[in-house]
């Protein structure tokens, strides 16, 4: 009994600590997003700036391009910031409506 209360502590504590550094680093998303946004839409291809969940759930910011990646130059959308992801999907050309 003492082990199995030892291994949940062990395991809260982990989770705690991971939770807590991930908000230090990087901050809350919607301010992440904000600071980045006019920046990543400044880019060639690029036509929107959201926030949404990668894979495993996590929050990510997705950027919308009007083209493939193919289309686009290496490394004019980074893999992450701040500690979020970034998923690059491929929507078009975004118009007013």
């Amino acid at each position: 009994m003492k082990t199995a209360r030892g291994v949940l502590a062990l395991a809260i504590m982990a989770w705690t600590l991971t939770a807590m550094g991930q908000e230090r680093m990087a901050g809350p998303i919607e301010e992440v997003k904000a600071r980045y946004e006019a920046r990543l839409l400044a880019r060639p291809g690029v036509v929107s700036v959201g926030i949404g969940k990668d894979a495993t759930g996590r929050p990510a910011i997705i950027v919308g391009i009007k083209e493939s990646k193919e289309a686009l130059a290496p490394k004019v959308i980074p893999e992450d910031i701040e500690g979020y992801p970034v998923i690059v999907q491929v929507v078009g050309q975004v118009r007013a409506q």
